[in-house]
């Protein structure tokens, strides 16, 4: 029967316990929730007496701690660690990274990140395997010593871990100064419940740390409905009894040579000339822009087809005609309002930005959702851009414009020119449209019949002044015809040659503009000048 040592006890049954192999190491894997496969695990402490039992990790480190020898003991889990690790290796397993707690009292008067490093080399562990996990409490009266540690410890590639974040009280200022690499939240926030405040908390925390690039493990996941909640906001990697209690080595390598593994996605590779954090602070210019100096605006990631919005500003929701909150667009799965057709357009348009690295456009119909108005069928132009990416996850900025009322004018003219064109067929008269910010022409039937133009004609007029449709002593005039439009002149019109053979055609524009007046499209015609004599 166990039985809990005293204090002199357990001083005494120290070194002892230390060198025979009675404080060991356990194994607790790490599971992306999503794919079901291994990411890694954590190395817990854990004390067997041959004649006292078992000794909880809350009895006996307490008492380490007090009397300076939990650094000697937290080397010792580390070298079992890397001695679990070379034998993996040398037997020609695939093991997983495996995280090893530090103390704050490992950081004070010592030299941990020297002593480990030795003990790494010396069993020949690629610094790839082994995580550092440290506690926010670590940094409770010694904030510099502790980003000193953690530099040193980047500086030889180890990647570092904060555990239980929010368990203390000081969570997101000690997130805000030390550089970590992972974050482990405590479950704790839930308290037994799903959703709720401890929810609403750790989906911002979630998405603060994807907008910072840094994966989230949730710690302490016991159920089913946790894990499936955890990844409906995004937190994808969960740790806890649900997968797997921690396990001794053997049943630990047993496990691992089971489990598909794969690694943990890495901090977010953003442009170049965006700086994240200032998204953030509601003073900084981008934030002053993003909400105040351009149209409506969303920030959202792309993986495995999932859709994720990070953040909209409040003319994105003017323009897709709504009345719900920010957080309830953020809340919501972004496709629900898309058929399969237009999802098929916008998903394709994303993978264009990926490849091209540049803004692309496309525009589709979606289902607007209302309190007051119920659906209605929206349609949006957007120009996208990819502004970061992991290895399998992507971040855009996107800017949308609703255009229904263009589209919609545009089926009644497309359906009046399809009318309009057998009555058409015994006149010489040609039409065409002319978008004005795509620089995009769209020739009526019989210009694509009788001057072989494509359906679609981009930098327009440089093509048809290419074919020879507009004379190269006329080009500069025409040109000059379409910056007006931009510069919003309602109409224009000449008696132009066209066509090699100079036949001579009225040519119209007529200016289309928004509610604001500014240019949309132009509406341009040809018809021939006949001779009346």
């Amino acid at each position: 029967m166990d039985h809990r040592m005293s204090e002199q006890e357990l001083l005494a049954c120290f070194d002892d316990a230390l060198k025979s192999g009675q404080i060991y190491a356990v194994y607790q894997p790490k599971i992306n929730h999503a794919t079901g496969r291994m990411i890694g695990a954590e190395a817990l402490m854990r004390w067997s007496h041959p004649v006292f039992g078992m000794q909880y990790p809350s009895d006996f480190i307490p008492v380490l701690e007090e009397n300076d020898l939990i650094y000697r003991a937290d080397l010792g889990i580390f070298e079992a660690v890397c001695r679990f690790l070379r034998k993996c290796l040398d037997e020609g397993g695939a093991p997983v990274p495996i995280s090893v707690n530090m103390s704050r009292y490992d950081i004070y008067g010592k030299e941990y990140v020297d002593e480990i490093e030795k003990l790494r080399i010396n069993y020949d562990v690629p610094v790839k395997y082994l995580h550092i996990e440290v506690t926010e409490t670590s940094a409770i009266g010694g904030m510099e010593l502790l980003l000193d540690v953690l530099d040193r410890l980047h500086d030889k590639g180890y990647v570092v871990e904060m555990d239980d974040f929010g368990s203390g009280y000081s969570s997101l200022n000690v997130l805000k100064d030390l550089a970590v690499d992972v974050i482990k939240l405590d479950m704790r926030f839930l308290s037994g419940n799903i959703g709720g405040r401890g929810g609403t908390i750790i989906s911002s925390v979630v998405h603060m740390a994807k907008w910072l690039g840094t994966p989230v493990i949730a710690e302490g996941v016991e159920t089913l409905e946790q894990a499936d909640y955890m990844k409906s906001i995004g937190c994808r990697y969960v740790q806890g009894y649900l997968y797997s209690k921690p396990l001794n080595e053997e049943d630990f390598r047993r496990k691992m040579e089971q489990m598909d593994h794969e690694p943990m996605r890495g901090p977010m590779d953003l442009i170049s000339t965006l700086n994240a954090g200032k998204f953030w602070d509601p003073s900084s210019m981008e934030t002053l822009i993003f909400n105040n100096f351009v149209g409506g605006a969303a920030i959202f990631t792309y993986t495995d087809g999932k859709l994720e919005v990070l953040r909209i500003n409040k003319k994105y929701i003017k323009e897709i005609c709504t009345n719900v909150t920010e957080q309830e667009i953020i809340d919501s799965d972004p496709w629900s309002g898309f058929d399969a057709e237009n999802r098929r357009i916008y998903e394709d348009t994303l993978k264009r930005a990926i490849e091209s690295g540049d803004e692309e456009t496309c525009e589709v119909w979606r289902i607007s959702h209302s309190k007051t108005c119920g659906e209605d069928r929206i349609c949006t132009r957007s120009f996208i851009r990819m502004i970061g990416k992991t290895e399998d996850q992507y971040l855009f900025y996107a800017m949308i414009q609703n255009i229904t009322a263009e589209k919609q004018q545009y089926d009644q003219l497309y359906d009046s020119e399809r009318r309009f064109r057998f009555a058409s067929e015994q006149i010489n008269v040609y039409a065409w449209e002319y978008d004005i910010s795509s620089k995009e022409m769209r020739p009526c039937f019989r210009c694509m019949r009788d001057l072989h133009l494509p359906p679609l004609l981009e930098n327009y007029p440089e093509p048809a002044i290419e074919m020879g449709i507009f004379p190269p002593d006329y080009a500069d005039m025409y040109r000059d015809w379409h910056h007006q439009l931009e510069q919003g002149v309602e109409h224009l019109e000449a008696i132009i040659p066209l066509t090699p053979d100079r036949v001579p055609f009225h040519v119209r524009y007529t200016l289309e503009t928004d509610e604001a007046g500014r240019p949309l499209k132009a509406y341009g015609s040809a018809a021939l000048v006949v001779d009346k004599e």
